[in-house]
């Protein structure tokens, strides 16, 4: 029987978010490096050549790269939850709670990039993470 659990929705969000991103880094950074009219060099080492890049062309990049790392902790979390049959309740509000704090993280990056206001909101969508993996674990003891 397949698992059906409300927490799946958040997960589902914030992949879709993370295409979205992936989305504006191509649409934001291809016609950039036509602007500059770049000659991508295999040989080159990793990150010298988009380090020429505009700085609020990287950032998109950046945050792209971010939504690869710690979310990948809220997805197995997320989905431990579900089939321990703990996905509503406050663990969903928790869920909700960190995909809404990294959308929020992506667009301080990708706009403007305010280092102090993303790391409130990367720690605040940390707490979360630690509150849904307390409660996971409580359940598995």
């Amino acid at each position: 029987m397949p698992v059906t659990s409300p927490i799946l929705g958040p997960v589902v969000a914030l992949v879709a978010w993370s295409m979205l991103i992936w989305l504006w880094m191509y649409v934001t950074r291809i016609p950039a490096m036509r602007r500059m009219r770049m000659q991508l060099d295999p040989n080159a080492p990793r990150g010298e050549q988009m380090s020429q890049l505009p700085a609020s062309v990287r950032w998109k990049a950046d945050n792209y790269n971010h939504l690869m790392e710690q979310p990948t902790l809220f997805y197995a979390i997320c989905l431990t939850l579900a089939l321990l049959g703990m996905g509503d309740g406050s663990n969903l509000l928790l869920a909700w709670a960190y995909v809404g704090l990294r959308v929020l993280h992506s667009l301080v990056q990708a706009l403007g990039n305010r280092i102090e206001v993303r790391f409130a909101l990367f720690m605040l969508g940390s707490l979360a993470l630690i509150g849904l993996t307390v409660n996971a674990a409580r359940a598995l003891l």
